[in-house]
């Protein structure tokens, strides 16, 4: 990462250890963020929404950080009529390197910690990433939180990021299309709806999607199981486990995950790819937005 630093955090910087790749997991605690905030290629990647508008005082960023809030910096648009879809790469590679990141950093992702809808801003961050082919990355499990209430440096200005070349190579693997998803109908592969159980039993639905119901032969964990308001912590491996077995889903099997718009089916992939080491977990973006554009496409 480059920043606009003084000469003494050019010193600091300079000499600080770079961060092991051992010791780069999908989540990361408070207490790791502060005994490695100034680590050699370490980017905290602060991407809570409206930062101004909240009383924080006269300290409110992270220190070491930059800010890139996830409703407005860019990270999701509309194409072709479907809201909440990955910008093309050049595009979001763009904005990641305008941040200061390169290839060489690990990125850690800090979100306000408030409940699983929020998160969803961090997992589907972090899901960028990993599409875009950049392993190195984390979330701060607590988000904001968990970093105040362990004493984070909070600090009132940050420095200005210095451009870096960030390079994409795309894992088409990690999302799944229309197309795969209608394949995936024909040939039994696992479907499953992380909306809430009101959505995906058609009771109600979200303003984008044109229809009530779910995708045929779905099966529902709503986002909300994977993360803990009470104790801003995301689910343990064995509960996520637990969670697919409650639907007979392996642990292992093939699924891809949806919602509305891939905003809260990343928490599930999050959970399931992620959290639980299920590397046959993808997510559709498009979701039922999408899905429900074309009236053929079945709908129960």
């Amino acid at each position: 990462m480059r920043l606009a630093f003084t000469a003494f955090a050019v010193v600091a910087a300079l000499t600080a250890p770079a961060v092991a790749q051992s010791e780069i997991t999908p989540l990361v605690d408070a207490e790791w963020l502060k005994a490695n905030a100034g680590a050699e290629n370490l980017v905290i990647l602060d991407i809570r929404d409206e930062i101004e508008g909240t009383d924080l005082g006269e300290l409110p960023y992270i220190a070491n950080s930059v800010v890139a809030p996830y409703a407005s910096a860019g990270w999701r648009t509309e194409i072709e009529g479907v809201p909440g879809q990955i910008p093309p790469v050049e595009q979001v590679a763009e904005l990641i390197g305008g941040l200061g990141i390169d290839n060489d950093d690990h990125v850690v992702i800090v979100p306000w910690g408030t409940d699983s809808s929020e998160i969803g801003g961090a997992t589907r961050v972090y899901w960028t990433f990993k599409y875009l082919g950049h392993e190195e990355v984390s979330i701060l499990d607590g988000g904001w939180r968990q970093y105040d209430a362990a004493g984070g440096e909070r600090v009132a200005e940050l420095a200005a990021p210095e451009a870096a070349e960030f390079t994409a190579e795309v894992q088409e693997n990690l999302r799944a299309t229309t197309d795969d998803v209608l394949a995936a109908l024909e040939n039994g592969v696992t479907l499953i709806d992380g909306r809430p159980v009101e959505q995906f039993e058609g009771q109600s639905k979200s303003p984008v999607v044109a229809s009530l119901g779910t995708i045929p032969g779905s099966v529902n964990i709503p986002h909300s199981e994977f993360y803990s308001a009470e104790y801003a912590r995301f689910a343990q491996p064995e509960t996520v486990a637990a969670l697919l077995e409650a639907v007979n889903v392996g642990a292992d099997e093939e699924n891809i995950v949806f919602c509305n718009t891939g905003h809260w089916a990343s928490v599930a992939w999050f959970g399931l790819h992620e959290v639980l080491g299920n590397e046959n977990a993808a997510m559709y973006d498009g979701s039922m937005a999408e899905w429900t554009q074309d009236a053929s496409r079945p709908v129960e």
